[in-house]
Parts: C-alpha cells; sequence; structure tokens
C-alpha cells in the first residue's frame, strides 16, 4: 500500500490550521501543519508534498517570500501552491500569488467545498504521477532485463501487468481531465498537462516494446 499524499498547511493561526484540516479530513491525504514561512521550508526539506496551502499574512516571512524560496529549490519548484488570505487583501495580492509561481487564489472565508475539490484532483495527479514513475522504472528494467525481486521476470507475464497498470492510469487520468473540464476550472490545466505528456511517452516506450 502506497503512502497516503502529504499535503503542507501554512497559517500562523492555530484555528485555520484546525479549519483546514477538517475541511479535508474526509480526503484520503495526510495534512502537515506549519505555523510560519520558515517551518514550511524546513518541512519541505526532507517531506514529499502533493500541494501547498499557503497563507498570504504571516508574520516574519510572508506567503509571498515563502513561495519565492520554494520555487528556487530544485526539490520543490514543481510542487503546487494554493495561496489563501483574507478577502479585504490589497487588490494586487492575487497577481502577487500567480506571481509567485501559484496555481491558485483563494480568499477567506472561502466556499469548504471548492477547497476540497480543488484539493482532492492535485491528490489524485499526484498519484498518479508517483504511479507512471514506477511504471516507467519498471519498462526500463524490463528493457535491460533488471527486474527487482518480487517482480515478474518472463516477458509472458510482465508486459500484460505493464498494460493493465499503464490502462489504469490512463483511464484515471481521462477521468480527472473530464472533471476539470466540466468543472471550468484551470488551475490543474497544466499539471494534467505535463501528466497526459509524460503518459504518452510512456505508452509510446511500451507500444515499441510490444
Amino acid at each position: 500500500m502506497p503512502d497516503r499524499a502529504k499535503i503542507l498547511l501554512v497559517d500562523d493561526r492555530e484555528e485555520n490550521l484546525i479549519a483546514l484540516e477538517a475541511i479535508l479530513s474526509s480526503l484520503d491525504l495526510v495534512p502537515v501543519r506549519a505555523r510560519s514561512g520558515e517551518e514550511a521550508l524546513k518541512a519541505l526539506l526532507g517531506t514529499e508534498f502533493a500541494l501547498i496551502l499557503l497563507d498570504v499574512r504571516m508574520p516574519g516571512m510572508d506567503g509571498f517570500e515563502t513561495a519565492a524560496h520554494i520555487k528556487r529549490r530544485e526539490r520543490t519548484r514543481n510542487i503546487p501552491i494554493i495561496f489563501l488570505t483574507v478577502v479585504d487583501s490589497a487588490p494586487d495580492y492575487a497577481f502577487r500569488g500567480y506571481a509567485a509561481g501559484a496555481v491558485d487564489y483563494l480568499t477567506k472565508p472561502f466556499d469548504p467545498w471548492v477547497l476540497r475539490a480543488k484539493v482532492q484532483v492535485f491528490v489524485e495527479l499526484y498519484n498518479m504521477n508517483r504511479r507512471l514513475a514506477e511504471q516507467a522504472l519498471l519498462l526500463r528494467e524490463r528493457l535491460t532485463g533488471e527486474l527487482p525481486p518480487g517482480e515478474p521476470q518472463d516477458q509472458a507475464t510482465v508486459l500484460p501487468e505493464l498494460a493493465r497498470r499503464l490502462s489504469a492510469v490512463e483511464e484515471e487520468l481521462a477521468r480527472v481531465r473530464e472533471q476539470a473540464r466540466k468543472s471550468g476550472d484551470s488551475s490543474t490545466s497544466s499539471a494534467i498537462s505535463d501528466l497526459t505528456e509524460r503518459v504518452a511517452h510512456l505508452r509510446a516506450g511500451f507500444d515499441a516494446l510490444t
């Protein structure tokens, strides 16, 4: 059973962190708290996250500065960030948020259903990326004849298993793509496009093998 996806919640107010955890409690993920930008950067050093929910207004290092540090690091630059801030924030906050590399920007109080739906899509994309990476590794090992212990070794068994796993990822990607299209949410378009390209490359490699 693969580890559940982790979501980094960054807010200096305890009540906001509690509220976020309550909103996301029905999703299959692990929330990780950070009470400041500095805490968030430390958490990112040793843990892989599917998504970051980042408050803009924090004492010391604010959300924009925190995001800038995240995007400068090779390890973390591709983690999607959703900014959260109060409705009376400066009018240029949304622009600054997107300029800092955020995939979305929500104002408080936000609709819990909207936030939950957005988080769920990013978690699904993250999980698909992990499964796709596993299939790519298995395909490379099959090509080099160095399959790990526990994997079927003969071609008659390996290829159908690879086909089954790849088809499952393709079907799930199609479902998520259709879900995003119906919702009109463009925040996931880049992640979906990148994943679609990776799936296509893996499919081409598999088809060449067979």
